[in-house]
């Protein structure tokens, strides 16, 4: 198939950049011919997809991000228009696409759950913030009957969002989770790996090592986690990893009296060593389609604190490999839910993590997108096998 793949800034590093990166390179290995509309790429040095991908720019207005959400929509259904593809894929909101992953899920619901965190007054500059209207319209015009073929989303509870929110009906949306590679896990794990991070870190081993992993400490959790740090009734190191300003984090720490139990590390290249040496992955996001970071913990055989408003939650059993939290903003619950972690054998973690991972392939990935996209190339052929 002649694939398009919409993406504004491809690169083949970073969480969901990732991700688009790894089925692109599977689409290629399968045989298929795939070309990125992107107004900025970037790939490693020696990439294996170096000079298989056909790049096409986009030009975008950069003077203002709503202007650079709008011209992006706008010119890349123009060049998408100028040729014939069997499918159009889009990673972004746009205006043109057979198939669009809701990776990111609604920005309607963020808006929503962010009130939650955001000071008071916030909300009502939202509504009249032009970057806001824009990134709501344009979404609005993803869902309207007429402007997809299919909707792929990675999680039940993503599906739910988009039935409520823009009454897309429930059979043009497509459940496909996110996979891991698992391989990337395995090997070096134990109290020999936890000791040696922690002399790397001048951490105390003899403490439950509690991980925290993603830029964007707010919406996904950080606060609260210290806050459950804090009130733990046995004393816990937590190691932060991300891209952010630490100073209001490292505040919040010193105010809880737990400066001295958290590792700020920023932005790793490398996350394997610390999920090999961690004891607990805690994750409680206050909105989260699905969270890769979530899979990655798992495959690295730790048990998973994260808040049901988090896809990756409906992966997880309860008590078996890790713990769900109903309020993210509940530093007690949190906490409660980080001991009953701690308290599950790591041998039951790793076998219940192996059967549910092996289904969170990228082989079983791929196959399931394929047949998506046969499915919609059937759509747009008049042949509707529905």
């Amino acid at each position: 198939m002649k694939i398009a793949v919409v993406r504004q800034k491809y690169t083949d590093f970073g969480g969901a950049e990732r991700y688009t990166a790894a089925l692109i390179e599977s689409l290629l290995n399968a045989g298929h011919e795939v070309h990125v509309f992107a107004n900025e790429w970037k790939m490693k040095n020696n990439s294996s997809r170096e000079g298989r991908i056909v790049f096409h720019s986009v030009p975008t207005l950069k003077l203002l991000s709503v202007l650079e959400v709008i011209t992006f929509a706008v010119n890349v259904r123009r060049l998408l228009k100028q040729q014939p593809f069997d499918i159009i894929h889009s990673f972004e909101r746009t205006f043109y696409q057979d198939i669009y992953r809701a990776g990111d899920g609604c920005h309607r619901e963020w808006l929503t759950q962010r009130r939650k965190i955001d000071l008071p007054g916030k909300s009502i500059l939202h509504r009249v913030n032009p970057l806001h209207i824009a990134i709501l319209w344009t979404e609005k015009q993803i869902f309207k009957e007429g402007n997809y073929k299919a909707i792929m989303a990675n999680s039940r509870r993503g599906k739910k969002e988009i039935i409520d929110l823009y009454g897309v009906p429930e059979n043009r949306i497509h459940v496909i989770y996110s996979p891991v590679d698992s391989k990337r896990f395995t090997g070096n794990q134990g109290p020999e790996t936890k000791e040696k991070l922690c002399k790397q870190l001048g951490i105390n081993p003899e403490k439950p090592l509690l991980l925290f992993v993603g830029s964007g400490f707010q919406r996904k959790g950080l606060p609260a986690a210290l806050k459950a740090l804090a009130i733990l009734p046995f004393p816990a190191h937590l190691i932060a990893v991300g891209k952010e300003r630490l100073s209001p984090y490292q505040r919040l720490a010193g105010k809880l009296g737990v400066e001295s139990s958290v590792t700020f590390t920023g932005p790793i290249s490398d996350v394997v060593p610390i999920y090999k040496g961690a004891d607990l992955f805690v994750f409680p996001t206050i909105y989260e389609p699905f969270s890769n970071v979530c899979l990655e913990a798992m495959a690295a055989g730790l048990p998973v604190v994260t808040s049901r408003i988090n896809g990756a939650s409906e992966v997880l059993i309860e008590g078996e490999n890790g713990c769900v939290v109903e309020d993210p903003l509940n530093p007690a619950e949190i906490a409660t839910k980080i001991q009953q972690g701690l308290a599950i054998p790591r041998g039951r973690i790793a076998e219940v993590n192996s059967n549910i991972l092996q289904k969170l392939t990228w082989e079983n990935h791929t196959r399931q997108v394929l047949e998506l996209y046969e499915t919609v190339r059937k759509m747009k052929q008049g042949d509707d096998p529905k």
